[in-house]
């Protein structure tokens, strides 16, 4: 790129920071400005980018003010009336949507795209991972915080986090056959920013009615879809899931379809529940069958998942006319630590378990919930869920009551509303009356008072909305008002736990570990300390953090030991 400079327009969020990070890396000066700090604006900051918070044009660095030597790129969240944005189109500088920009990046790569509604992100995730595992090598760009790569940047298969690699990995040199490289995207639908690529290999997850702010109507999205099947490139693939309606009328490709586990091209078999809510199972492929596969991941979702990411790759091998390591599959699969926020456990105790998923979409939802629901079989499910943004709530009010209703208990919180501008008479209350099991609505900052003090006594799991462009990550902070409950005085002292853990409890602003109480601690959170790093350093129980609770997520569930029908018979 002939421009020296880069300056973005939304630099907190998970795709744009992704692409400030690779011209980092390439050595390019960047700025930007965003919303709302988060933990990736301080990463981003760290790295050498300058960063501001307010849509002021005096805030932008002068040397990003020459035309000639700027590039801006954009997030559609951001309006054409933002302020900084007029400036830079009413005085001839060069501006790009992200997805463009990604477009140019991809140029010269062997591209392997996926998209869906939902699903996407895991998927792309795995496939970057098994890149990796296979040829040694692979770049992507990821909308989540991969935890094999330690972010959302991987070039030459190594996670470029802080311009460094995952503690304890190295990076390999790109060993695929294919010219450019292996390159893994998500290819995000949204404002159609999937039609900015061509890819070899593409993924359809799914094709669900959602963005109807921006297509309108569902038969507009499936279009959009079956155009973006239209742009790969000839003699590539496409891996599309088995049942998804749209059209496929690209005469120039291969068409493969993909399940859980009704037989097609390919899909599971045989597959097994183990304990922790891992799964051990054969994926079959076309002409074979790669047996004895465990995920690193748990939830029966991801089984789904990790067969399209295995299509994916072994489309990739057939264009180098290579067969796949069946070995190194396996080893790849069990070596997955998956995507923060996407089926992620914070606590997983018999008693209790606490986990996180981003699930935005009905159809997600329904699934996140239904593998809850498998993988802890007679134990009652409290979900907690936001829903994010008005437009979706007004359009899909109904198919979330129901596949909210999966759980025993709900609480829902009010709509985020990250870009969008309240629609009247959108309200939680929507969803809240089409529920079919008990459902409340509590305002976000009543939330950390009544969950962890329910029946069982245990946290239940919060996300957050927009992503982790808005501060979407737990952090310990936002842990310690999660959990401050009765508002019970902590105790300050030292504290080391110098190995390793037996299973915790949250309970309140205290962890329990082997038998005595601490105060939470830790810039991770309680649970994350304890299990990773050990519990060290003095209380900040009643520290402010930054993010607080905004656009607390998407879906979260809690799990409890007690029967449902025990909890019937006391009328709840």
């Amino acid at each position: 790129m002939e421009f020296q400079k880069v300056y973005f327009l939304g630099i907190g969020g998970i795709g744009m920071s992704a692409l400030a990070r690779y011209f980092l890396h390439e050595g390019k000066k960047v700025a930007g400005y965003d919303r709302t700090p988060s933990h990736l604006t301080d990463e981003l900051s760290a790295e050498g980018a300058a960063i501001h918070f307010e849509d002021d044009v005096r805030l932008i660095p002068a040397e990003f003010l020459d035309p000639a030597a700027t590039m801006v790129v954009y997030t559609p969240a951001v309006p054409q009336e933002h302020g900084e944005y007029r400036y830079f189109a009413d005085h001839g500088f060069r501006i790009e949507k992200r997805s463009q920009m990604l477009g140019h990046l991809a140029e010269g790569k062997y591209v392997m795209a996926v998209a869906g509604t939902h699903g996407k992100t895991t998927t792309s995730t795995l496939v970057a991972w098994l890149n990796r595992a296979l040829t040694g090598g692979g770049s992507a760009f990821l909308g989540g915080i991969s935890k094999n790569f330690g972010g959302n940047l991987v070039l030459d298969g190594c996670g470029v986090q802080g311009m460094r690699p995952p503690a304890g990995k190295g990076c390999a040199a790109a060993g695929s056959r294919l010219p450019g490289g292996r390159l893994a995207v998500e290819a995000d639908e949204f404002d159609r920013s999937f039609l900015r690529l061509y890819p070899d290999v593409a993924v359809v997850t799914s094709a669900d009615a959602d963005h109807l702010d921006i297509y309108g109507t569902h038969e507009a999205v499936k279009e959009a879809f079956a155009q973006f099947v239209r742009q790969i490139r000839p003699g590539g693939f496409l891996v599309i899931k088995q049942g998804v309606d749209i059209v496929v009328d690209n005469p120039q490709i291969t068409v493969y379809r993909y399940s859980y586990d009704v037989p097609c091209d390919f899909y599971a078999r045989n597959v097994q529940l183990l304990e922790g809510g891992h799964y051990r199972y054969d994926i079959v492929v076309p002409g074979g069958v790669v047996e004895g596969c465990t995920l690193g991941i748990p939830g029966w979702v991801n089984i789904e998942n990790s067969v399209a990411a295995v299509a994916s790759v072994w489309c990739a091998a057939r264009a180098e006319g290579v067969a796949l390591d069946a070995d190194a599959l396996r080893g790849a699969l069990a070596s997955f630590s998956g995507v923060k926020r996407r089926f992620e456990f914070y606590v997983n105790t018999p008693r209790q378990v606490y986990m996180d998923d981003y699930a935005h979409h009905p159809r997600e939802l329904a699934a996140t919930l239904t593998s809850v629901q498998k993988m802890f079989p007679g134990r009652r499910i409290t979900a907690l869920f936001q829903p994010h943004l008005y437009t979706r709530t007004r359009d899909l009010y109904e198919e979330f009551a129901e596949s909210l209703s999966h759980a025993d208990e709900v609480v829902l919180l009010p709509i985020y509303p990250a870009r969008e501008e309240p629609i009247p008479g959108v309200t939680s209350e929507l969803i809240a009356r089409h529920v079919a099991v008990p459902c409340r609505i509590v305002d976000r900052d009543h939330l950390a008072d009544e969950v962890p003090h329910r029946r069982q006594g245990g946290a239940g799991r919060y996300g957050r909305g927009d992503g982790y462009g808005r501060g979407g990550e737990l952090r310990g902070g936002q842990y310690r008002r999660l959990l401050r409950g009765a508002g019970r005085k902590t105790r300050s002292e030292k504290l080391t736990c110098d190995e390793p853990l037996p299973p915790i409890r949250i309970a309140g602003p205290f962890v329990e570990c082997r038998g005595r109480i601490y105060p939470l601690c830790g810039h991770h959170g309680a649970a994350s300390a304890c299990r990773e790093d050990g519990l060290q350093g003095r209380d900040r129980g009643r520290r402010q953090f930054v993010d607080g609770l905004s656009g607390v997520g998407a879906h979260g569930a809690r799990v409890d030991r007690a029967e449902r029908d025990q909890d019937e018979r006391h009328g709840s």
